[in-house]
């Protein structure tokens, strides 16, 4: 096992790893960090939950100073998701050095992004079509890049992007650290290596295989406009003593967070963008059962530590079958019982049966809760409260005003209104949380290596015509926004 700090790392970059709670580095991180540091290009071989990022993001770090007013860092993604996600952990690894990451992709409002990049963030992480619109615009200038990172590059193959990348690395100065982080390793990526990579060495890594024996596993099918409504429901039926509900962004989480207070339940949010204060008062009142709900982002729940954490709510589905395991596995422990729920949409249910595969377990369907069966869950919940009272003796002290109601009343009406009193009924304040959309995890068809004929191969006709399409479009002037 090796320690960060027996990596050469700055004091910086240790305090923020240990803000993270990062202790121990994994083999890809022991491996790679250490090249990198020494400037040398690197072919990583790993699947995502190997902790793949920090292994990129920890040097990519150190090796820009704080006072830098150029874009030194870029790294390509090829979803939204996951450009969103690298540039949370890479804020993360370096808010105490103050070295910033934003994320720039399609669908969202590129004069935002403009707005953003004027507060000159030092790494950049985006997906291949808003950053050529982005470079024609002259609004991102990649002449200082020191150091480019290419994020699932299978990925990116299948979905198309391989010319587009090759039109950004054109930009790039060549004298620049590269490094590619692919699954599997197709001959399209082994070329992309060639060329634009400088005597790389290959570094591979396996996921470790988890298991959450104690947990129970469930889904729920359920539209993104009704998630919320249906989280409300089950919380109200499963009256979690400490729970975790995970959002996939920090937007999302403080969403949900403002939601969860409107409706009257007991939450607090954390994520990369707290203080180190807020976060420590968080966690403590988390820890200390003063909030019983925490909504956290994946970066920001590594590292808790935290017993007693009865259920798990993925209000939106992981993006990995390793960050599904590694949020569930907050919860089950010592022996004890717990309860993971997973909210799926319809066009989800395929990555939920990848990660099915990859835990070798099969994760329950359940049906979606009605509002009188949430109605009733509170009731049961009065009930059992009233009957422990009863059990535990301590209402002695009332009998005499009970004897005094109940010669006014008759005893089924006085208790059906104690019932009443006592039930907490559910609250329906509207809400409103910014819509995500579906989550597309990796086709099952994606290239693995093997014979017969990849998707890649089946789709490359219609890629080419796509990315000739937007080469020209480049090369023209011409920009579509939805890249």
């Amino acid at each position: 096992m090796t320690f960060f700090k027996e990596l050469g790392l700055s004091e910086p970059v240790l305090q923020a790893i240990a803000r993270i709670g990062f202790e121990a580095a994994t083999p890809i991180q022991e491996k790679a960090i250490p090249a990198a540091l020494r400037g040398q290009d690197i072919i990583g071989q790993a699947q995502t939950g190997t902790g793949k990022t920090a292994a990129f993001g920890i040097p990519l770090v150190e090796k820009i100073g704080r006072e830098s007013d150029n874009i030194k860092g870029l790294v390509i993604a090829p979803t939204r998701e996951l450009a969103v996600q690298v540039a949370e952990e890479l804020n993360t690894i370096g808010q105490v050095k103050g070295i910033r990451a934003l994320p720039i992709y399609g669908g969202q409002d590129i004069n935002r992004q403009i707005r953003s990049l004027k507060n000159r963030p030092q790494i950049i992480v985006g997906t291949p079509g808003r950053l050529m619109d982005h470079m024609h615009r002259k609004t991102i200038r990649l002449q200082g890049v020191i150091m480019v990172i290419l994020d699932e590059a299978d990925e990116m193959l299948n979905m198309g992007f391989i010319e587009d990348i090759e039109t950004i690395l054109q930009g790039v100065p060549s004298e620049r650290q590269t490094m590619l982080f692919s699954a599997t390793m197709p001959k399209p990526i082994q070329d992309l290596a060639v060329r634009f990579m400088h005597n790389p060495i290959l570094i591979e890594s396996k996921a470790k295989e988890v298991t959450v024996p104690n947990t129970e596993q469930y889904y729920y099918e359920v539209n993104e406009r009704q998630k919320f409504d249906v989280l409300c429901r089950i919380l109200d039926i499963q009256s979690p003593e400490l729970a975790i509900v995970f959002g996939r962004t920090k937007k999302r989480v403080d969403e949900l967070h403002e939601a969860l207070i409107k409706r009257g339940y007991s939450a607090e949010a954390i994520h990369g963008d707290l203080t180190q204060a807020r976060r420590d008062s968080v966690m403590r009142n988390f820890r200390g059962g003063v909030t019983e709900i925490l909504v956290a982002t994946d970066v920001a729940a590594r590292g808790l530590d935290v017993g007693g954490i009865t259920h798990i709510y993925n209000f939106d589905i992981p993006q990995d079958p390793e960050s599904y395991v590694h949020r569930i596995g907050r919860t089950g422990r010592l022996g004890k019982a717990g309860l993971a729920n997973t909210f799926v949409t319809p066009r989800e249910l395929d990555h939920l049966r990848l990660i099915e595969r990859t835990i070798r377990r099969k994760i329950s369907r359940q049906p979606v809760p009605s509002p009188s069966e949430a109605l009733e869950g509170l009731q049961q919940l009065t009930v059992d409260k009233l009957m422990r009272i009863v059990e535990e003796g301590d209402a002695r002290k009332y009998k005499e005003l009970a004897e005094t109601l109940l010669e006014q009343n008759d005893s089924v009406t006085l208790l059906s209104a104690a019932l009443k009193l006592l039930t907490k009924e559910p609250d329906i304040t509207p809400v409103q949380l910014t819509e995500e959309a579906p989550f597309r995890g990796k086709s099952p068809n994606v290239y693995q290596g093997g014979g017969g004929a990849p998707a890649y191969a089946k789709r490359q006709n219609y890629k080419n015509s796509r990315n000739d399409k937007r080469k020209r479009d480049f090369k023209h002037g011409r920009r579509d926004n939805k890249y």
